[in-house]
């Protein structure tokens, strides 16, 4: 099969193969793969084992540029079966041969002048290096999901494209982006010109739910600050965990006492930075927050979780989350359903009862990118939004490291829900931060 994807049956094949290898698969004579097992990963895992491959083939093949992550990946799905890249170049069987050589390529199952699949870090991963004319192409089909790429070039016929724009343009759709490809009505949107502009990364000014070793954060209080300020956020809001969190370390009364002082420190040699100074407060079994509203009063801002379902049916989480909703200092909901992504799913509530106490209060809802969470998910998240709530997209970071990357996750997450700059709370400034929270509390 050559490498170009040129006609249906050979983007079916393409499609059809993006698949982890594993030992044991089978090949036709061609050497083309027929049989495997897959092995799904969480999303988190997925970019664990991506970056530090990216990094290499990046500081080694510096001809291949872009390169990307494809398939699930790319697509924002909390679980991913195949770790794949795609990268260009002006010779790709040379870039392969020097990708494949490299040794932290513990293994090569498989290699054509365009493909090599290959083992690192124990997972495998398909590389897909296209020349110019093709990258579109192959970038296209790499990324998926199958069945939408397949009724994209039904529509476009065989035709090699330089670019995925132009894949959709052939095709006579507007550009659909990966995290909302095969979504309902996405195609329909596209051919009417009428897909909305979603949220990007840069249209984020702040972060509003991050940790630090004053719960059970990784990194201090200042570094935490550094970290933002490399990103360029406006504002950050540091929100340690409630004392009934049920976290390794949390904080309570003395701690935020000693840590507003330490804001306050930190503010007066940080003056392009806003700090807000929250808490994530937990909602317990009886519906109570953990915190007296004293304390809670003297914060900039309060998101409010709800961690432990004590078991709750359905009526009972929803009395928990509509009161917490309606309390006067509580401004965001943090990961709503408090799904744990490949292990339990999200707690089954109403909703549309939820978005209705949002909108009706002021409070917003958040779109989580941690993760383990990636919650409101995607179609949530999307659902939220039409209903009118204003959505906080947050990283729930407890690294510095991390808070560019799970930003990351949480606005691709919130793509996957077709949400919009105007729906997402911390694309405002921070007044417009501050009016939203003062606006709640005067109306109480």
């Amino acid at each position: 099969m050559r490498e170009g994807i040129v006609t249906l049956a050979d983007l079916e094949l393409a499609i059809a193969e993006q698949r982890p290898i594993v030992a044991g698969s089978a090949f036709d004579r061609a050497g083309v793969l027929i049989a495997n097992e897959r092995r799904p990963v969480t999303l988190g895992r997925a970019w664990d084992v991506l970056d530090p491959l990216l990094t290499a083939i990046e500081a080694h093949c510096p001809e291949v540029q872009p390169l990307q992550p494809a398939g699930g990946v790319r697509r924002v799905e909390p679980i991913v079966t195949t770790l794949s890249l795609v990268g260009r170049s002006p010779s790709p069987p040379h870039s392969l041969e020097r990708i494949t050589s490299l040794p932290i390529v513990t293994d090569v199952l498989h290699r054509t002048a365009g493909r090599a699949l290959v083992v690192f870090d124990g997972y495998e991963v398909d590389i897909h290096v296209a020349a110019g004319t093709e990258y579109g192409s192959v970038l296209f089909a790499a990324t998926g999901p199958p069945t939408h790429a397949i009724e994209v070039l039904q529509r476009r016929g065989p035709r090699l494209s330089a670019s995925e724009t132009d894949v959709y343009t052939h095709a006579g759709l507007s550009y659909l982006p990966p995290e909302a490809r095969g979504s309902a009505g996405a195609l329909e949107a596209a051919g009417q010109n009428t897909f909305p502009r979603l949220v990007q990364r840069e249209d984020v000014l702040g972060d509003l739910h991050m940790h630090t070793t004053y719960s059970d954060g990784r990194d201090s209080l200042r570094r935490m600050v550094h970290a933002a300020q490399m990103l360029g956020y406006e504002y950050i809001a540091i929100t340690d965990h409630s004392e009934h969190a049920g976290a390794s370390r949390t904080i309570g009364a003395d701690g935020l006492k000693r840590q507003r002082e330490e804001i306050e420190r930190i503010r007066a040699v940080t003056p392009g930075l806003t700090i807000f100074h929250g808490i994530e407060v937990d909602i317990l079994p009886n519906g109570s927050l953990d915190c007296p509203d004293e304390l809670l009063s003297s914060l900039d801002i309060v998101l409010a979780s709800l961690h432990d379902s004590a078991g709750h049916d359905r009526a009972k989480l929803m009395r928990r989350y509509l009161g917490a909703i309606r309390h006067p200092l509580v401004n965001v909901i943090t990961h709503p359903s408090n799904q744990v992504v490949g292990h339990r799913a999200g707690y089954d509530l109403d909703y549309a009862a939820i978005y209705a106490a949002a909108v009706e209060t002021g409070t917003a809802l958040e779109v989580d990118g941690a993760p383990t969470h990636l919650d409101l998910p995607g179609e949530r998240a999307r659902e939220a939004a039409r209903a009118g709530v204003t959505l906080a997209v947050d990283s729930d970071c407890h690294r510095a490291r991390l808070l560019d990357r799970q930003m990351r996750l949480g606005v691709g997450t919130a793509r996957r829900g077709w949400v919009e700059p105007r729906s997402v709370l911390n694309t405002r400034t921070a007044d417009d931060v501050r009016a939203f929270v003062a606006k709640k509390r005067r109306a109480s």
